[in-house]
């Protein structure tokens, strides 16, 4: 592909990332397949794209200031911690995987990422119902963060939904109290893993910068547009695309 033609694809996936993370997420659909279609390799490609989609984790977080506010601050310290360590843990994981076999678990990530967020409404109220019910595991809510950190620093697709079912399922009864953490702990582990993937000289920062200008604009839009589009029909589109990369890419490496 020519200059013109790669930035459009870049731009205009950024975009459209930007405009469904703000509806209802599932950006990295589009970021990563674009990137590695423009002849990014896969891991850079796969860093980019956390970098492309990481100033909505800003605007998100600010969004729930009031509801943040309201928690102890020494568990909001230690998670976050614990977030940032899953985050970098997670990049090094990346950063060291061997670009061949990175190459070979890319579909199905995608395809695994695809299944969750196809899955998240139920997975959400079967969570909120073990919450209600007493069975909550709040045990396992630091252990369990810290894992889903590490997977959110190697792979973000995903991501916010896992966050979202953990809390709910570690006794947060409260779906604002679970929107603030998650976009909290998102922004941390995902800012980090930016950071060690800078350090490592993983970005490919041409197309880089110009994603996020057009995600972070396409996350401006999206929020406007939300009001507007039914959020049913934005879920099912996010999932037709995340089988169809997934086939692709299945198809790639076969």
């Amino acid at each position: 592909m020519d200059f013109w033609t790669t930035s459009l694809l870049l731009a205009g996936a950024a975009f459209a990332a930007g405009v469904l993370n703000a509806i209802a997420g599932g950006g990295s659909f589009l970021t990563f397949p674009a990137l590695v279609f423009a002849g990014v390799p896969p891991i850079m490609a796969n860093a980019t794209s956390a970098l492309a989609v990481s100033p909505g984790y800003l605007g998100s977080t600010l969004g729930f200031r009031a509801e943040l506010r309201e928690l102890p601050t020494r568990r909001l310290q230690r998670e976050m911690a614990l977030s940032a360590v899953g985050g970098v843990a997670g990049a090094l994981l990346l950063l060291v995987t061997p670009s061949h076999v990175f190459a070979g678990i890319v579909p199905w990530l995608l395809l695994f990422a695809t299944a969750l967020f196809a899955a998240g409404p139920v997975l959400a109220r079967r969570a909120q119902a073990a919450s209600n019910e007493g069975q909550g595991l709040a045990a396992w809510r630091e252990p369990g963060l810290l894992l889903v950190a590490i997977y959110g620093g190697y792979f973000n697709g995903g991501l916010g939904i896992l966050l979202m079912a953990l809390y709910t399922v570690a006794g947060e009864s409260r779906i604002n109290t679970v929107n603030a953490l998650k976009n909290l702990n998102s922004l941390v582990l995902s800012w980090l893993a930016v950071g060690a993937f800078v350090l490592a000289g993983a970005i490919a920062w041409k197309e880089g910068l110009l994603m996020m200008v057009a995600a972070t604009a396409g996350g401006f839009f999206g929020a406007r547009w939300s009001k507007r589009l039914p959020a049913k029909w934005v879920r099912v589109g996010v999932i037709v695309v995340g089988l169809v990369m997934s086939a692709l890419f299945f198809a790639r490496s076969a």
